[in-house]
């Protein structure tokens, strides 16, 4: 004869349990039980106009996930500041990304161990990343505007606070970053490079070569008539467009023909200010048929699938041959 309370207690512990055939349930992607990552876009005149606010870019209906959410792991925002303003933002989150949009002023950023908070004065072109536990006061000395990137969705799914920070408070002034850019396309091996971009990292990140240890950031530029091969990874990209001409545009699809070129593909024209998103998994180009070259922002979590060895970033090119093939190597 069982114990007083035995029973109930074991229908506590087991009330959860489900067993799943393999054959049905080991990939629930594939099915359509677990919905895809949508492509969707994000127009500028979103900070543009209305007052001081943060601006989720929120997908999470479509994702089935508690939101703000741009994707399962990262959530991008635009933030508009009115000059004279200040503006908080407070996130859960190990990784924080802010692109100047427009604009200048300070950030105060409170310090989480009595040895004073750290101030950053930032223009426009400006990207500074704080760490985990970073409150942030923003004050715009003019009309200002952020591209607002964190992994708080993430920790939304792990059921997690971060609360260790590992790194530092870190500015990437808009000097620097054209100057590495420059840098590259003076080149003379990068004459014949199919992609031309800065990789922004952090010393402390000597690995996965990340800006943070979650979060990717490139600031690239699509020269006049490049058609940059089309090229897939396992990370999202939420990607801003820092400046663009008409007639600059992504192709994201599926499959490839026998050029290596995207078959049937979805256009994302460039809006300047504007973000769209290229779901991972999905091979996509970038064209400028605009006259005029332009630069873009994407940022991804790369950094935590790099550790995690799993970006499985492909490029596809054609060979002496003509035929299409597919490689790990971007250039």
């Amino acid at each position: 004869m069982a114990k007083p309370g035995i029973e109930p207690a074991l229908a506590r512990l087991t009330a959860s349990a489900r067993y799943h055939d393999y054959r049905h349930a080991s990939n629930p992607i594939a099915d359509g039980r677990l919905g895809g990552i949508p492509g969707a876009r994000f127009g500028a005149e979103l900070h543009e106009q209305g007052p001081t606010r943060t601006i989720p870019l929120d997908t999470s209906g479509q994702l089935g996930c508690p939101g703000p959410a741009t994707s399962p792991g990262l959530c991008a925002n635009f933030v508009r500041i009115h000059s004279g303003d200040a503006h908080v933002t407070d996130a859960n989150a190990t990784s924080q990304l802010f692109f100047v949009i427009r604009g200048s002023g300070t950030s105060r950023i409170a310090a989480t161990d009595g040895s004073g908070d750290t101030e950053i004065s930032w223009r426009t072109g400006d990207l500074f990343t704080l760490p985990a536990r970073s409150r942030a006061l923003h004050a715009a000395a003019e009309d200002a505007a952020f591209y607002w990137v964190h992994d708080e969705p993430l920790l939304r799914y792990l059921g997690v606070e971060a609360t260790r920070r590992q790194f530092e408070p870190t500015l990437y002034q808009q000097q620097a970053i054209r100057s590495a850019l420059d840098a590259i396309l003076k080149d003379a091996s990068s004459g014949t490079a199919n992609r031309l971009s800065v990789l922004l990292g952090n010393r402390l990140f000597p690995q996965t070569l990340t800006i943070t240890h979650v979060l990717w950031a490139m600031f690239g530029t699509l020269p006049v008539g490049a058609v940059q091969a089309a090229h897939r990874h396992q990370s999202v990209a939420v990607d801003f467009v820092v400046d663009a001409r008409p007639g600059c545009y992504t192709l994201v699809g599926r499959t490839l023909d026998g050029q290596g070129r995207i078959k049937d593909g979805e256009r994302f024209d460039w809006q300047p200010h504007a973000v769209f998103v290229t779901p991972p998994g999905l091979w996509h180009s970038h064209h400028n048929e605009s006259g005029s070259p332009a630069h873009i922002l994407p940022i991804q979590d790369a950094g935590l699938h790099t550790h995690l060895r799993t970006l499985n970033i492909i490029f596809s090119r054609l060979s002496k041959d003509g035929v299409a093939e597919i490689v790990e190597d971007a250039s």
